[in-house]
């Protein structure tokens, strides 16, 4: 029975199988409260139901097409800007030789993940406030004028990619190293002996190797287009930036958890949930319609 041979993989599989049980798929009973107009009092089958009413409001208020418009210029920007820094920094860490060297530049760069939203944009607030921001304090002492980059809409996006960027691009080279890591050596001695220098071997072992690491992150990534770290722009926002700073996600958590309008924070969450959805079946059937192998 193969349910005993493989038991012990099964063992290995079951503490994510029960995570993604527990937090994943029984809490979706919950989106049938966007459908209702729920309230605590009432309780769950006490609550009456409306049917596409919070769908009908959140499609027709002029705030959507903000939402909307922040939340996918965002994504953008940590598409272009982001996703392809992690694949080019694994490729600068696997050419680094030195066993030593190599170990403590991945160390560095994997340090700033681990640290908290909080310490980020407080580490933002004293580089570029305008009052204790060294960046000012320097422009004031040659003479200059200083910038209110916090509280500028048009510098808005760029914090929050360089942020991530900072934050979030060693860790995103793990997946990449495993990649590359999986690369049959011979394959890049056989180009040496071939007279293959070191970009050429990048260019036709090591990105060929990982192209299908690529494809398949990217096509995750395309599934997050509508949503946005909530703690992040929670943080960055202020009354000066709420045009560029209103997304999905701080929409969801003001009337959802602020004004006690569930019923509309759940909905906005569906939403979001389905517009990944079809964007990850889309670029999947792309993927497989030019050649490539897609998630499934």
């Amino acid at each position: 029975m193969k349910l005993v041979k493989y038991r012990f993989i099964y063992l290995l599989v079951m503490p994510g199988f029960i995570f993604f049980l527990l937090f994943k798929f029984v809490p979706m009973w919950g989106l049938l409260l966007s459908f209702q107009d729920y309230s605590p009092y009432k309780g769950f089958w006490g609550s009456d139901w409306v049917g596409f009413k919070h769908f009908s409001t959140l499609f027709s208020s002029p705030q959507f097409y903000v939402m909307l418009r922040n939340t996918l210029l965002i994504n953008i920007f940590s598409l272009v800007f982001f996703f392809p820094i992690p694949i080019l920094l694994a490729i600068m860490l696997n050419e680094v030789r030195h066993g030593v060297l190599k170990r403590l530049h991945q160390s560095i760069v994997y340090l700033p993940h681990f640290l908290s939203w909080v310490v980020v944009v407080s580490f933002t607030f004293f580089i570029f406030s305008t009052n204790v921001g060294i960046v000012n304090k320097v422009l004031v002492a040659i003479g200059m004028e200083p910038v209110a980059v916090l509280t500028n809409p048009n510098y808005f996006w760029a914090l929050l990619t360089l942020q991530n960027i900072w934050k979030d691009v060693g860790w995103g080279t793990i997946i990449f190293l495993a990649a590359i890591a999986g690369v049959d050596p011979q394959r890049y001695e056989a180009a040496v002996v071939d007279g293959a220098g070191r970009f050429r071997q990048i260019w036709h072992i090591t990105l060929p190797a990982i192209r299908p690491t690529i494809i398949i992150l990217l096509i995750l990534r395309l599934g997050h287009m509508a949503d946005v770290g909530f703690e992040q722009v929670l943080l960055m926002m202020n009354p000066l930036v709420t045009s560029v700073a209103e997304v999905f996600d701080t929409y969801s958590f003001t009337q959802g958890i602020i004004q006690g309008k569930v019923s509309v924070g759940v909905t906005v969450g569906m939403f979001k949930g389905v517009v990944g959805l079809v964007l990850v079946l889309l670029s999947n059937y792309v993927v497989k319609k030019l050649g490539h192998e897609g998630i499934y």
